[in-house]
């Protein structure tokens, strides 16, 4: 009778309910292989008084098979035998007893201990898909998109498991363990996408610093230049510094940044009015001694007359470099060093080099053209005026 009940049902028409059902049947098969059944019949309508009935009262059907029930099972009884020995009632009792604990300590399996062994493959089968489906992702990334995928694969995992597992009662045990395990496999994934998006934006951040250094030591120093390696430097960081550290890098972003220009803005005016005035002194060498060209002298002197006497007419910084002849210069200046066309901090010495060529082939031309000249005069002798 239970081999006939275990048999699987055939499913021609693919009923997705059926194949559950010989699921459980063939579960049970292997877990009832060596039971035993038996089957009554109704023994009567009233089924709240059978206690008080007699057997004349009951099912003659009944009557035979429930004494048929107990030939099959005094056929199938042997007597108790524990370490050899025959228990008697108080004995056997006893060892009940301690079944019974045994049971409720799970040293002996049960039905529920066994739908749990059962369900165990299924478990580490649907904890795998959610840790191979994980995987997949690409850190660092947002707290909030790492969340959602999460819940997605876990949904995912869980549906897997409610499909599969067997049991109701007992495999809740099986499903709190699957979810348990699934919180332990993200959590480990959210220190990894912590550690990413810290390594990231540690990078990003040094990048921008070393940035900054560069940008104070320019040659020649320009605002338009600082605040477009400023502009980029901001940007490619929220575009590139993701994950959970970004909230904190940006602070930090933020305030170097902020320093960085105003260290920038307080020295920019002093040292691009020394490097003028450093610039109409070389000016006056060379057009004094190199290139000896009157009006690159006379420019550079006024020029350099012009800063010293433009300083002194000022009390204070403030309203020195805040004056608008003074902005204007600056004007000029940030149009002529920084451009789209040129950028002179980095051209500056290839020119200079280039120039000085340019300088020096002229005048090795010049000298070529119009023919040596002799520093001693030249004296003819005497039989030559005799002639």
């Amino acid at each position: 009778m239970v081999n006939e009940a275990l048999r699987r049902v055939p499913n021609s028409d693919g009923d997705a309910n059926i194949d559950k059902v010989n699921q459980i049947r063939d579960s049970l098969a292997v877990m009832g292989d060596n039971n035993t059944a038996f089957s009554l019949p109704q023994p009567h309508l009233h089924r709240t008084k059978l206690c008080d009935m007699k057997d004349v009262e009951l099912d003659p059907d009944y009557v035979n098979q429930r004494e048929q029930l107990k030939e099959v099972v005094a056929s199938i009884i042997r007597p108790k035998i524990v370490q050899g020995k025959f228990l008697n009632g108080k004995e056997f009792v006893l060892f009940f007893e301690q079944i019974l604990d045994a049971l409720n300590q799970g040293e002996i399996p049960s039905t529920g201990s066994l739908v749990e062994v059962f369900n165990k493959g299924i478990l580490e089968r649907c904890l795998k898909l959610y840790t191979e489906q994980m995987a997949n992702i690409v850190l660092p990334m947002q707290g909030e998109s790492l969340q959602k995928a999460h819940g997605e694969q876990r949904d995912a995992a869980m549906e897997v498991f409610g499909e599969q597992h067997f049991g109701r009662r007992h495999a809740r045990k099986s499903v709190d363990q699957l979810e348990a395990e699934i919180e332990q496999v993200y959590k480990d994934i959210r220190l990894a996408n912590e550690y990413q998006s810290s390594k990231l934006c540690e990078a990003m951040y040094t990048r921008c610093e070393d940035k900054m250094d560069e940008l104070q030591a320019l040659r020649l120093p320009s605002m338009a230049k600082f605040n477009a390696g400023f502009l980029q430097c901001n940007q490619s960081f929220e575009r590139e510094c993701v994950g959970p550290s970004n909230s904190y890098y940006q602070q930090r972003m933020m305030k170097m940044l902020g320093k960085s220009k105003s260290l920038f803005i307080k020295e920019y005016n002093q040292r691009l009015l020394k490097w003028l005035v450093v610039f109409s002194l070389v000016m006056v060498v060379l057009g004094r001694f190199v290139i000896k060209f009157f009006l690159v002298e006379l420019g550079a002197w006024i020029l350099f007359v012009f800063l010293e006497t433009y300083k002194r007419m000022f009390w204070s910084d403030e309203s020195l470099y805040f004056n608008p002849v003074w902005n204007s210069f600056l004007a000029t200046w940030e149009t002529l060093v920084y451009n789209p066309i040129l950028d002179l901090d980095r051209w500056a010495i290839p020119i200079c080099v280039v120039a000085a060529i340019v300088v020096v082939n002229w005048r090795c031309y010049k000298r070529m053209r119009h023919g040596p000249r002799w520093s001693l005069p030249v004296y003819r002798n005497h039989k030559d005026r005799s002639n």
